[in-house]
């Protein structure tokens, strides 16, 4: 594990301290885990636009939208 060295607002400071002492957590160890998880969140997202952009057609249809009929 690296330490890095962040710069916040005292009001932010403040928040991540009260939150990180309801998480029964430390400062340090809840924004590593915000920023896993931010990370995992935009892995996830890509892996679905990779997905989606690899999508090939059906085909074309007879018209705009399938009939009741033809979805029972």
């Amino acid at each position: 594990m690296k330490n890095v060295t962040i710069t916040v607002d005292d009001g932010v400071l403040e928040w991540a301290r009260v939150e990180a002492a309801r998480r029964g957590s430390s400062v340090s160890r809840m924004v590593g885990e915000m920023l896993a998880e931010k990370m995992r969140q935009e892995d996830a997202y890509a892996q679905a636009m990779r997905s989606a952009l690899r999508f090939e057609s059906w085909g074309e249809s007879e018209g705009p939208y399938l009939r009741l009929s033809e979805m029972r």
